[in-house]
């Protein structure tokens, strides 16, 4: 084997929220999902019934789980795991659900949290969101003076427009993401300007911050390559979110077609890695 990319869809983003008011089953997200070539799913993992009833529908077509949890203590994470576990996930995406102003305090939830996911064999990454721990690029950036080996999951929407980057991105704002896509064990997709976390990828004048974000995958997936094992799979995973976070028009609805917005980022996201994988080779070919 070598190592590999494989692209996951959101179930949350498969949520049309549209003022029609019709939502598909998620059976019928599923297999729109399989369908359209993604190889897992992301959702979260906090009741045993519904973690056991997508586990028998994705099993059906092959695919894979993100297991996402929002823990507020260290023993929240506890019944994730055994979900993880006894249903199958490729890792636990873990939004920190609290937010502390000391180091001090994250650090004994990290420390915790930790310790718990050594007893499975589960990868366990600590995501990068707002209005949770990681809410504020210094502090996350603080989090991995103390914890160097901390395994972040990144979002990296949520740094661009909490700190409303300016553009160009200057040297310093460059610098602290290059930390966090060095730290990056797995990605969340979706693309942000400095005003807002998720705009339409498909309209011409957001390309120069669709070029942003594709770099930066780009970069995270050239230091994954570095850092993860020879049969290693990384997971990105699309995360065009319903409205609010979509932008939306004079009639409530979403300005684009999200869905179709997923399946180009899937394209963009493959072909990233072709390329990173091309450029690669010789390298891994010359350090077996």
């Amino acid at each position: 084997m070598t190592q590999r990319l494989a692209v996951y869809q959101s179930l949350w983003a498969m949520e049309r929220r549209h003022t029609d008011g019709f939502e598909r089953s998620l059976e019928e997200n599923v297999a729109m999902i399989a369908e359209a070539g993604f190889e897992g799913v992301s959702t979260s993992y906090g009741s045993r019934e519904d973690a056991q009833r997508l586990s028998q529908m994705l099993a059906q077509y092959g695919l894979q789980t993100e297991a996402q949890c929002f823990p507020r203590t260290v023993d929240d994470l506890r019944p994730i795991l055994e979900h993880a576990v006894e249903f199958g996930a490729h890792h636990i995406d873990l939004q920190p659900d609290v937010r502390p102003r000391r180091l001090r305090d994250a650090l004994e939830l990290i420390d915790g949290w930790q310790r718990l996911a050594e007893q499975v064999d589960i990868p366990v990454y600590i995501e990068t969101h707002r209005d949770r721990m990681t809410m504020d690029l210094h502090f996350t950036l603080d989090l991995l003076d103390e914890r160097p080996g901390l395994r972040l999951l990144g979002d990296l929407s949520h740094y661009l427009v909490g700190r409303e980057f300016a553009w160009p991105v200057n040297e310093e704002n460059e610098a602290a993401m290059q930390r966090i896509i060095a730290h990056s064990w797995a990605f969340h997709g979706r693309v942000a300007s400095r005003e807002q976390v998720q705009i339409e990828i498909s309209f011409e004048p957001h390309r120069m911050w669709v070029d942003l974000f594709l770099r930066w995958w780009r970069d995270g997936f050239a230091s994954w390559r570095q850092r993860a094992g020879p049969d290693d799979t990384l997971v990105f995973t699309c995360e065009l979110g319903p409205k609010p976070y979509a932008i939306i028009g004079r009639d409530g609805n979403d300005t684009t077609d999200r869905w179709a917005e997923s399946l180009l980022m899937r394209e963009w996201i493959l072909d990233l890695w072709d390329e990173v994988a091309h450029e690669n080779a010789p390298a891994l070919a010359a350090n077996p």
